[in-house]
């Protein structure tokens, strides 16, 4: 049985279904929102999930989102007395899923929360008022009658420092919140259509999972442990049942490829405090574009030896500014001082908590020690906005991309001579893709671009994974692809191809206009095309987008596209 309720202004559904016997879904289904966290961008939407489990006592695990108060606060009022809620299950206290603990608790002032020590400790500066409290850890249960026994297992940093699984013996069904999501709005409860949600799924594990493969795989093993799991009961999109085994094992394969990549960098902050957590986020996802893994560490939970175990074996240290009052995370500091290698390369960057410990001190001390600095600190002034979060990633991806630069040296130099020579003989023209969202800019040149449909017309281009324009580049996003005159290119060549700092104007002293999509246009160009990206392939390091055109104009009629002619193959 299915229920929906509505607000029709606001494109807000909640809908309610029996997952499994005496367990009810509650979705938060948001149809219309197209940013999340680190300022990915969605393409289909997302929901926030809820689950009530039935037994002799009664069990809520999560909430919702805020912007859902009223239309989730009825819903639940409809499906229990909330009076009788004997237990809250909070899997962790990012606000989209403990937004309304508050609330729920003020209509069940007799529950309990359970949640993990990290998590109990959020929450208590985030309800004002007492409540009964109780710290789970791995392989604590209760029972609450009818059959359905609740084990917990820690699952930290995914992707938050204090997250917890549940799992219902009875139903054999765990619920594991931002884990094995995805950000897929949709009225299908269930998993039924893999080929409508598997780059929605992938996505999401690139954007907040893959930055914590070693955590996932800690997790899964202990999930393994648990016995046979029926329904992966998921804090964001359609639950996991029908392609399970599938999915999961797509959980494996892409840690275990990002958990044994030959560099990794160990990102250090306080989880909670100020901005971090989404400017840490936005870093790691520069970084992974680049093929090199993260693990991440809250600096005020995490114990000396793990910090000084990671900070040890990682190429690279990110460290977001703790504030000057947190005596762990000092502590925490001062031991990854005492292991830095001078072989190493460092990033910093404030938090904007409004008492961030000072930047400077602590990267003279680097210095000093011989560590090079990947990117200039990166200070924040006022609440991150898109830009922030771009500068974030470009800083990303250029610590990344400076940690792999020898390795991808060694293996251009392994390919042999006359391959690599015959594949540079394939020539393309000389392009610039701009694009635009919101406040933030993005552009690149591009050379493999290549028309593939006459109805619609439309072209392919490739576009490399640790470009930071990828993010500005997903299905549905538009940009503006601007076409180089053969001999009167130069100019726009060398501009968009000298490296920039983080953050940079990538249009300074470059003559624009803008395109009906919001795109710029290069005035000097000769000729652009309005895009929209249509669809996308993974290929090995690029991806390989199919766009549509909107419309297009050439300004000179009578010249040609600037031509490329590579002498080899194996790099740009």
């Amino acid at each position: 049985m299915v229920a929906i309720a509505e607000n029709v202004q606001h494109r807000l559904t909640i809908q309610t279904v029996e997952i499994a016997p005496n367990t009810t879904a509650i979705r938060s289904l948001d149809w219309d929102r197209d940013r999340f966290d680190i300022e990915f961008g969605l393409q289909n939407g997302t929901t926030y999930n809820s689950y009530l489990i039935r037994g002799e006592q009664t069990v809520l695990i999560d909430t919702s989102h805020q912007k859902f108060r009223q239309l989730y606060l009825d819903t639940l009022k409809g499906l229990v007395n909330p009076k009788t809620i004997d237990y809250i299950i909070v899997s962790h206290t990012e606000p989209d899923h403990s937004g309304l603990v508050e609330d729920v608790l003020q209509l069940a002032p007799r529950a309990t929360v359970l949640a993990s020590k990290i998590a109990l400790q959020f929450l208590e500066g985030l309800v004002h008022d007492p409540f009964s409290k109780r710290i789970v850890k791995s392989g604590d249960r209760i029972n609450i009658g009818k059959g359905h026994e609740i084990e917990f297992v820690s699952a930290p940093n995914l992707h938050w420092p204090d997250t917890i699984f549940s799992y219902d013996r009875k139903t054999q069904t765990l619920f594991t919140c931002d884990a094995f999501g995805m950000h897929f709005c949709d009225e299908r409860t269930f998993d039924e259509d893999l080929e409508a949600i598997e780059a929605d799924f992938r996505f999401y594990y690139d954007c907040l999972m893959g930055p914590n493969a070693r955590s996932l795989l800690n997790a899964m093993k202990r999930m393994n442990e648990l016995g046979k799991i029926n329904i992966i009961a998921n804090g964001h999109g359609p639950l996991l049942h029908h392609h399970l085994d599938v999915l999961t094992e797509c959980y494996q394969s892409w840690s275990h490829r990002q958990a044994k990549a030959e560099t990794t960098v160990g990102l250090f902050y306080v989880s909670e405090y100020g901005y971090a957590d989404q400017l840490a986020m936005a870093i790691a996802e520069g970084i992974q574009k680049t093929g090199v893994a993260t693990e991440v560490i809250d600096l005020s939970t995490a114990g000396i030896q793990e910090i000084q175990e990671l900070a040890g074996r990682a190429s690279g240290l990110i460290i977001g500014m703790p504030p000057s009052t947190a005596i762990a995370a000092q502590a925490g500091i001062s031991s990854l001082l005492a292991v830095a290698k001078n072989k190493q390369v460092v990033g910093l960057f404030e938090s904007y908590g409004g008492d961030d410990e000072p930047i400077d001190t602590l990267r003279r001390k680097f210095i000093d020690l011989g560590v090079k600095e990947a990117f200039g600190a990166i200070r924040i002034k006022d609440v991150p906005s898109d830009a922030t979060y771009q500068l974030c990633e470009e800083a990303g991806t250029d610590l990344g991309q400076l940690l792999v630069k020898e390795r991808n040296i060694k293996q251009i130099k392994s390919l042999d001579v006359n391959m690599e020579k015959a594949l540079g003989r394939i020539s393309s023209g000389l392009y610039i893709v701009t694009t635009k969202k919101g406040n933030v800019s993005g552009a690149m040149l591009a050379s493999w671009v290549s028309q593939a449909s006459l109805q619609p017309l439309g072209f392919t281009i490739a576009v490399a994974k640790d470009r930071a324009i990828d993010s500005m580049m997903q299905i549905g996003d538009r940009f503006v692809l601007n076409v180089l005159e053969e001999g009167n290119y130069q100019e726009l060549k060398k501009q968009f191809l000298k490296r920039l700092r983080p953050g940079a104007d990538r249009f300074a002293g470059v003559k624009t206009r803008t395109a009906k999509n919001g795109s710029p246009i290069l005035t000097d160009a000769l000729a652009y095309m309005e895009c929209e990206v249509q669809s996308s392939i993974e290929c090995s390091d690029h991806w390989i987008l199919y766009c549509t055109v909107d419309e297009g104009r050439v300004s000179k009629p009578d010249a040609f596209t600037a031509v490329r002619h590579r002498k080899v193959g194996n790099y740009y």
